[in-house]
């Protein structure tokens, strides 16, 4: 886990508040972001790490709150052919399957 994203969530924990952690878990072509990578995001909206160096982020975070909300984990997938491309998709041409978890 990357260190910024795991600081936060333990500063978190300790402050009793949840995180969802979205993680990149598959990449195809060009990617922006490593296998591997995380992103934490409180219940306050607080964010750290990176699952894409921001082209998709945003959207991320929205999937994130309805984890946090509904405690159902999701796999999103971004590419050139997502048919919101134009909004939220990956620029480099690449995909990346990110999924996104509660932590307790």
């Amino acid at each position: 886990m990357s260190r910024e994203a795991l600081d936060a969530i333990r500063k978190w924990g300790g402050e009793g508040r949840r995180a969802a952690l979205a993680t990149v878990v598959a990449t195809r072509k060009s990617a922006p972001r490593p296998l591997g990578s995380k992103l934490a995001v409180s219940d306050t909206g607080e964010l750290a790490g990176s699952v894409s160096g921001g082209c998709v982020e945003s959207d991320v975070v929205e999937h994130a709150r309805d984890v946090l909300d509904n405690g159902v984990p999701k796999l999103l997938t971004y590419g050139i052919s997502d048919d919101e491309a134009l909004g939220i998709g990956l620029p480099c041409g690449g995909e990346i399957d990110v999924f996104v978890e509660p932590l307790e």
